[in-house]
């Protein structure tokens, strides 16, 4: 794990996770911080070991994860783009072979619903970690949860669980929602183009995809 030891160590990478953060904060955003990037890139590279993937595509995996969301710093819009282009040169600058620069760069151009496709394994992982990110403590402020929908649903999410059943090539979204904060309807007004990609990434990997709220299967 030497490549991704040394990313997570780098101190630059780290400022414009932060400050990415920090912007999406001042627009009212839930949390895209270290906490978000660590979770992502710990079940990227999960998603792809359970499956059978080689231990440096799972690293490659890992590195997205933590990678994937530095053009926040620039703007939320097309933030995957600028993410990309900003990633290309920190993995540049550290002599990161060309081939491993292209993968990642390319999982994270990828990751954004707008304009995300799982064009690779990697890819596939990303998004289905970072799709699956959906928890109470990414809401900042609880006063917003009567008002703003992107936080109502996260804040109703009380237990959020992604499983990867290798022998039978399934991966389930698992949550449990408070249906007093949040009604299921509105979880898929806001989610339901996510799933489907989520489902699409599961595709790429060999597997399909489930959505399980409240013990009740939906997808």
């Amino acid at each position: 794990m030497e490549l991704y030891d040394r990313i997570h160590e780098n101190e630059e990478l780290k400022t414009y996770i932060l400050a990415g953060n920090r912007v999406l904060g001042e627009i009212g955003y839930t949390e895209h911080g270290l906490a978000h990037a660590g979770t992502v890139s710990k079940l990227s590279y999960e998603i792809l070991s359970r499956l059978g993937y080689s231990d440096h595509e799972c690293e490659l995996a890992m590195v997205a994860g933590y990678m994937h969301d530095i053009g926040n710093m620039v703007n939320r819009y097309d933030h995957a783009q600028s993410g990309a282009l900003m990633a290309f040169d920190i993995l540049r600058s550290m002599e990161v072979n060309p081939k491993d620069i292209a993968l990642i760069v390319g999982a994270i151009g990828h990751h954004d619903e707008k304009t995300a496709a799982p064009i690779s394994p990697i890819a596939a992982a990303l998004i289905l970690a970072d799709k699956s990110d959906v928890r109470r403590s990414r809401v900042r402020n609880s006063k917003t949860v009567t008002t703003d929908i992107h936080d109502r649903v996260n804040y109703a999410v009380f237990n959020s669980e992604l499983e990867i059943d290798e022998t039978e090539k399934v991966i389930i979204l698992r949550l449990k929602i408070d249906n007093d904060i949040c009604p299921v309807m509105e979880y898929f007004e806001i989610f339901l183009e996510r799933m489907v990609l989520c489902k699409k990434s599961a595709a790429r990997l060999g597997c399909s995809f489930e959505l399980i709220i409240n013990e009740t299967r939906l997808l």
